[in-house]
C-alpha cells in the first residue's frame, strides 16, 4: 500500500483540531451536551470525512454512498462538526445554535432534520442495528442489481459505537445476526475509552468485547485512533479485502486534551466550563477564537467536494449504461427507489378470495403473497415465528449467509434487533420492510418502533395473536395494554382490522402512510362480514366508519375493533330484537380517524348517540374520548388467563349474553 501523504495527514490533524474546537465551543455555548466523545474520537471522524467516505455532500442522498452512523448519538457535535467541515448543508450558525429550538443541530442526531445524518440515534445500541440494516440492504441491492459489466452497489457502512452501545442488549442481537449473514460491507469503530456516564467502565463491565465479536463471526482489529498511518493502512486494507463484518477496537481517551477532565466521567456529559475550555484549546494547540475553522481545512474540502461530485457523476454514467443494457432491472430499480404503489393496488387486493371465516393472520398472509409480486421493495421476516405470524412470502427464498437473493429474513429470537434492522433497511430509501412477532412482544421492540415514528420511516409491523382469544398460552402471551401503548406513540398507525376485508384495507393504509404502521391480527378465525366489504376510501381509509346505521335516534352506539366487531354486530342484532335502535361503528385505526375532516368526524361520533359502549379486549385507555365519561367500556382490567378462547370470552365478559347483561 502506498504511503499516506504527510501533507494530507497535516490537513486531517487540522480537521481533528477543528472538530474538537467546534464541538466544545458548541457545548459550552449551549451550556449542555457531551464534549467527551468529540474530543476523544476527532481523528476517526476526520479520517472518515476527510479521506475514507465515498459520498457527495452536495447530494446527501446519493444512493451508492458510504454511510456513517453515530450510534453513540450523545456525541452529536462530532457529527455536526464533521458535516459542516466536509461541505454538507449545515452552516456554522447552526453549530452555534446547538441544542436550541428549531435548529438543525438537536441534542441527538435526528434523521430528516439534518442533511447527512443517516439515522436518529441516541438511545444506545440502536444505531448499531440501523447500520446492520443499512449494510444488509446494500448487500441485497448489490446482489440484485450488480452485473458482470456494471457494479452499481459497493458502498460500505461505518458505525461508531461507545461502551454504552456495546452494553445495550440490542447491540448483541444485531451483531450476532450481522456475523451470521457475513455482512462484508459493515465496519464498527468501537470507542473503547473505558468510561461510562457514572464512572469507570470497570465498575459495571469486565467482559472481553473483542472476543465476543470474534465469537459472532466478525473480523476484529486493535487500532491507535490517533495514528493516521495505522488508520489509513487498516481501512484501505479492509475496504479491499473484507469478507466479514469488521470491529475495530479503538483505544480512545475520553475528553482528550482537557487537562482537568481527560480520561474521567466528568467530561462525558457536561460542558467544560470557560477556564477548562481555554486550557483544553491551549493544550490541543487550536485557536482560542470561538467556532474557528482553519483556512487550510476550508480549502482542502473546497477541492475535495469537486472530487466527491465527480465520484457521483461517474456513478451516474455507469448507471446510465447499466440502465440501457438492463431495462427490466432498471424498471425494478425505479419502483424500489420510488416506493411505487400500483394504481390498481386496491383492485388487485379485492381479487383475493375471502372465506366466510378466517384468522386475521391468515388473511394478512394472503395479502402479503399478492403484495410480494406487486412491490419489489417489500422485504421482511419474523422473530423466529414465521410459522405462527405468517410472514413468510411463499414464492421467495430466505436470505442466507453470503446469499442475499431472497426476500425473507430470519431474524431469530431478536425482536428489538429486528426492529432496529428494519429501520436501517428503511433508511436506505430503497426498501419497505415488514417484520412480525406476537403483539405482546412488541414491548421488546418498542423503542425501535418509537424511533421509526420519530424518523417517519415506513416500516410495517405484523403483530399477531392480538388478544386474550389466542387462548391457552395464557397471560404471558396475551396482549392487554398493548393497543393503548402503541396508540400512544405519535405518528404510528395502530390498525386492528375486524375481518379479512379490513385486513386488505389495513395493508393499503400502511403502504400509503409515510411512517410506521402496526397491524394487529387475530390468531383465531373471525367471521367475514358483508358490511365491511366496502371501498378502502369508505372504510379503513377513514379510520372509523358506521357499519350498522340506526333508522331513528339510536338507543345505543357500539364502538369496536378487531375480533370484537363481529361480536358487536351480534349484540346489535339482539338489541334490535328488543326494539332498540343501534349504531355500530368499526374503528380499525384511531389515528386515521382523527385525521378526517370535522364534518365526517361528527357524522360518526358526534351528536346524541344514546348510550355509548366500546368493546375491545384490552384496557379502556383512550376509549372515553369517543364514549364520554358516562360511556361503558367493555374491556379488560387484568392480564387474562390460560384457557380456550370460548371459556375466556365468558370469563371476561366478551360474549353476547354477558355484554347484554352489562348494558340492559
Amino acid at each position: 500500500m502506498e504511503e499516506f501523504p504527510e501533507e494530507k495527514k497535516k490537513i486531517l490533524e487540522k480537521m481533528a483540531g477543528a472538530i474538537r474546537g467546534l464541538s466544545i465551543d458548541a457545548v459550552q455555548k449551549a451550556n449542555s451536551g457531551h464534549p467527551g466523545l468529540p474530543l476523544g474520537c476527532a481523528e476517526i471522524a476526520a479520517y472518515l470525512y476527510g479521506q475514507a467516505l465515498n459520498h457527495n455532500p452536495k447530494n446527501p442522498h446519493f444512493v451508492n454512498r458510504d454511510r456513517f452512523v453515530l450510534s453513540a448519538g450523545h456525541g452529536s457535535m462530532l457529527l455536526y462538526s464533521s458535516l459542516h467541515l466536509s461541505g454538507f448543508p449545515l452552516s456554522l450558525e447552526e453549530l452555534e445554535n446547538f441544542r436550541q429550538l428549531h435548529s438543525k443541530t438537536p441534542g441527538h442526531p435526528e434523521y430528516g432534520e439534518t442533511e447527512g445524518v443517516e439515522a436518529t440515534t441516541g438511545p444506545l445500541g440502536q444505531g448499531a442495528g440501523n447500520a446492520v440494516g443499512m449494510a444488509l440492504g446494500l448487500q441485497i441491492l448489490a446482489q440484485k442489481f450488480n452485473t458482470k459489466d456494471h457494479t452499481l452497489f459497493d458502498a460500505k457502512v461505518f458505525c461508531l459505537c461507545s461502551d454504552g452501545d456495546m452494553m445495550e442488549g440490542v447491540s448483541h442481537e444485531v451483531s450476532a445476526l450481522a456475523g451470521h449473514l457475513q455482512l462484508n460491507n459493515l465496519i464498527f469503530f468501537y470507542d473503547a475509552n473505558h468510561i461510562c456516564l457514572d464512572g469507570p467502565l470497570s465498575e459495571c463491565a469486565s467482559e472481553d468485547t473483542k472476543a465476543r465479536f470474534e465469537a459472532y463471526g466478525w473480523e476484529t482489529y486493535d487500532l491507535d485512533p490517533y495514528d493516521f498511518d495505522a488508520m489509513h493502512e487498516l481501512i484501505s486494507r479492509v475496504r479491499k479485502e473484507q469478507t466479514k463484518p469488521v470491529m475495530i477496537l479503538c483505544h480512545t481517551i475520553i475528553g482528550k486534551g482537557s487537562p482537568g477532565k481527560e480520561g474521567t466521567h466528568k467530561v462525558h456529559g457536561a460542558p467544560l466550563g470557560p477556564e477548562e475550555l481555554a486550557a483544553t484549546k491551549e493544550a490541543l494547540g487550536v485557536s482560542q477564537e470561538a467556532f474557528y475553522v482553519p483556512k487550510a481545512v476550508e480549502n482542502y474540502f473546497h477541492e475535495k467536494l469537486k472530487k466527491d461530485e465527480q465520484l457521483e457523476e461517474r456513478w451516474g454514467e455507469k448507471y446510465r449504461l447499466w440502465s440501457k443494457a438492463n431495462p427490466q432491472l432498471h424498471e425494478e430499480f425505479q419502483k424500489m427507489a420510488e416506493s411505487h404503489l400500483p394504481e390498481d393496488l386496491e383492485e388487485k387486493l379485492r381479487g383475493i378470495e375471502v372465506p366466510d371465516s378466517v384468522a386475521g393472520r391468515k388473511a394478512s398472509h394472503a395479502v402479503l403473497d399478492v403484495l410480494a409480486d406487486l412491490l419489489p421493495d417489500l422485504y421482511g421476516g419474523s422473530a423466529d415465528l414465521s410459522g405462527s405470524d405468517l410472514t413468510m412470502m411463499k414464492k421467495y427464498s430466505i436470505i442466507k449467509p453470503g446469499d442475499f437473493s431472497g426476500r425473507n429474513i430470519k431474524f431469530g429470537v431478536r425482536e428489538f434487533g429486528m426492529g432496529t434492522i428494519a429501520n436501517g433497511l428503511a433508511l436506505t430509501q430503497m426498501f419497505t420492510p415488514f417484520v412480525g412477532t406476537f403483539l405482546t412482544f412488541s414491548d421488546y421492540m418498542r423503542n425501535a418502533i418509537r424511533l421509526a415514528a420519530l424518523s417517519k420511516l415506513k416500516v410495517i409491523y405484523q403483530f399477531t395473536h392480538d388478544s386474550i382469544f389466542l387462548g391457552e398460552d395464557g397471560p404471558t402471551h396475551q396482549p392487554v395494554e398493548h393497543y393503548a401503548a402503541l396508540r400512544a406513540i405519535p405518528h404510528l398507525y395502530l390498525i386492528r382490522p375486524a375481518d379479512a376485508h379490513e385486513v386488505r384495507g389495513a395493508w393499503i393504509a400502511a403502504l400509503n402512510h409515510q411512517g410506521p404502521s402496526a397491524i394487529a391480527l387475530s390468531r383465531q378465525s373471525i367471521p367475514t362480514l358483508e358490511e365491511t366489504d366496502l371501498p378502502y376510501a369508505e372504510s379503513v381509509g377513514r379510520g372509523a366508519y358506521i357499519l350498522k346505521k340506526e333508522k331513528s335516534k339510536p338507543d345505543y352506539t357500539l364502538f369496536a375493533t378487531g375480533s370484537e366487531v363481529p361480536l358487536a354486530m351480534s349484540v346489535a342484532r339482539e338489541l334490535h330484537k328488543l326494539g332498540k335502535q343501534v349504531r355500530v361503528v368499526s374503528m380499525p385505526c384511531f389515528e386515521l380517524f382523527e385525521a378526517q375532516d370535522e364534518e365526517y368526524y361528527e357524522s360518526v361520533v358526534g351528536g346524541d348517540l344514546g348510550r355509548r359502549i366500546s368493546i375491545e379486549a384490552g384496557v379502556d385507555l383512550g376509549w372515553h374520548k369517543y364514549i364520554g365519561r358516562e360511556g361503558l367500556s367493555i374491556c379488560l382490567e387484568s392480564f387474562g388467563a390460560s384457557a380456550p378462547a370460548g371459556v375466556l370470552a365468558e370469563e371476561f365478559g366478551f360474549s353476547i349474553d354477558t355484554i347484554l347483561e352489562q348494558i340492559l
